[in-house]
């Protein structure tokens, strides 16, 4: 089960003076479970692919496909069900008179009855920490970060098998970051495939497990965050910089004489200076 992507072309506003090509040539597999970060300098085509991946945008050339089945336009509600997108600031998109009717006015189409519909509003309330104390309130009496988790809420109510956001962590406070990151890899534990677009390298080194680079419209390159992050000089060619503790560690090698594997969470550093230490190459 995965999202495949065959030569994939895009082209803004063809045929016209202000044609532009988006994409070009992208072939990609993405697995159900993975934790995939999207990277690359801004107009590098990252959201634009990630708009694709549920039918927001169509496709100039080429083929997607979902589980096997081909995106087309008489399957876009059923794809979309599938795969949720969580656009960036999702708590502009907010409109409805309580938060209540605003996370439920996804599930309409369901054919649920009312007592479901509350279970599925309940379940998704729990799991990214909002109040249901909240619900009868209006959108727009939240905080900020009670807004990102009831925009968020109204994705997640629709129980997305694939999870697509555009820059999540944007605009919160360190506090509201960590919890939003820390609720993705919660999803991810539970089997739901993420995929997310981020401009920060250390929360991508500390989330994901596979990391593609986009650039012009291209894939650049796709790795695990060690293989992507290994060489600082080609990532700053394509616009981007390393996780601040892999450039602490590259540092500490240079310094120290000693040859270290690249490291990329603060996790792994620990580990490795526990390492040293225990085999006598580092002293404390």
């Amino acid at each position: 089960m995965s999202i495949v992507v065959k030569n994939l072309n895009f082209t803004y506003m063809p045929k016209t003076p202000f044609e532009k090509k988006a994409l070009s040539d992208i072939d990609l597999e993405i697995n159900k479970g993975e934790f995939v970060a999207v990277i690359g300098h801004t107009g590098s085509g990252k959201s634009t692919l990630l708009q694709h991946f549920n039918g927001l945008l169509t496709a100039t050339e080429g083929e997607i496909y979902v589980d096997g089945e081909k995106i087309v336009k008489k399957n876009l509600y059923d794809i979309r069900k599938k795969v949720g997108f969580v656009f960036q600031y999702p708590e502009h998109q907010l409109f409805a008179d309580t938060v209540y009717k605003d996370i439920a006015f996804g599930l309409k189409r369901f054919g649920l009855t009312e007592e479901e519909t509350k279970e599925r509003i309940e379940k998704a309330a729990k799991l990214v920490g909002l109040d249901a104390g909240l619900f009868e309130s209006s959108v727009f009496e939240l905080s900020g970060g009670e807004k990102r988790r009831a925009a968020l809420c109204g994705v997640l109510v629709s129980e997305p098998e694939y999870l697509l956001l555009d820059e999540p962590a944007s605009g919160l406070d360190p506090k509201g970051r960590r919890e939003m990151l820390d609720l993705l890899k919660q999803l991810n534990a539970k089997g739901v495939t993420v995929i997310l677009i981020s401009h920060s390298m250390d929360d991508v080194a500390e989330t994901a497990g596979r990391v593609i680079v986009m650039n012009k419209g291209r894939i650049a390159l796709d790795g695990t965050p060690e293989q992507i992050f290994s060489d600082p000089v080609l990532i700053g060619s394509l616009g981007l910089d390393i996780p601040e503790i892999t450039k602490m560690f590259r540092a500490f090698s240079e310094r120290s004489g000693l040859s270290l594997p690249v490291v990329t969470t603060k996790a792994q550093g620990k580990a490795l200076i526990e390492k040293l230490i225990s085999e006598g190459r580092l002293v404390q």
